[in-house]
């Protein structure tokens, strides 16, 4: 039945000299894709974000994985691709960077990641099987998991306050001040370290050190707590 359209219309294979359709080659593109998208929504979703709990990076590194899996896959498909121009395109989708603010180290790690992974699929030779390359996500996955694994365990972050509470900064009255501060805050903090102090308005800038695993709540870099 294929053969016999093929026959009576062979002007549906091609629109101005180009393919209208390669079964296998769009199956593969298919089940490439679907593969490089699972694994990536595996390291976002269940990886990073039940951490961090940042939305814009969640839809910023599914939207570069996306389109750096296809810009890549496209450029192999064209055009054999040697080894330093395949390290020259992880480079330049390396560099990206939001201007907006900028951006943590963990957050960087994980958009170098996504790059990777998108880059490692999408360039799959005849040269490298399948099973090695589930073994590479695999290995991938596993290394981000045992990482996120231990930086639960082990995380301590540091906020900068303004507190109006002077008369707790005295070195006898510290426990008052880091319990007063666990109350306020709901962190669980593990140490204080007095930074300015301002008379005239009765405040000083204390930075907090608190293990993330515990606390209650989660803010923002570089966002004041009052």
């Amino acid at each position: 039945m294929g053969n016999f359209i093929i026959n009576l219309f062979p002007e549906l294979l091609q629109i101005f000299g180009v393919e209208f359709i390669n079964v296998l080659n769009f199956f593969e593109l298919f089940v490439r894709f679907s593969f490089n998208s699972i694994v990536v929504l595996i390291l976002v979703r269940f990886l990073y974000y039940p951490v961090s709990r940042r939305k814009e990076y969640f839809f910023s590194y599914i939207l570069i994985s996306t389109i750096v899996f296809l810009v890549t896959y496209s450029l192999v498909s064209i055009a054999d691709l040697s080894t330093g121009v395949a390290i020259g395109l992880f480079a330049l989708f390396g560099i990206l960077r939001f201007r907006t603010r900028q951006i943590p180290v963990k957050e960087m790690t994980y958009l170098f990641l996504v790059i990777g992974i998108s880059v490692i699929n999408a360039m799959l030779n005849d040269q490298t099987s399948y099973v090695e390359l589930l073994f590479i996500n695999m290995i991938i996955l596993f290394v981000a998991w045992a990482a996120e694994l231990f930086w639960q365990k082990n995380a301590q972050n540091s906020k900068f306050i303004n507190y109006e509470k002077i008369d707790l900064i005295r070195p006898e009255k510290r426990k008052e001040l880091v319990d007063d501060l666990k109350k306020r805050t709901g962190l669980n903090i593990t140490d204080v370290e007095i930074g300015r102090i301002n008379f005239m308005r009765d405040s000083v800038r204390i930075r907090v050190f608190f293990s993330e695993e515990k606390s209650q709540n989660h803010f923002d870099d570089g966002r004041n707590i009052r």
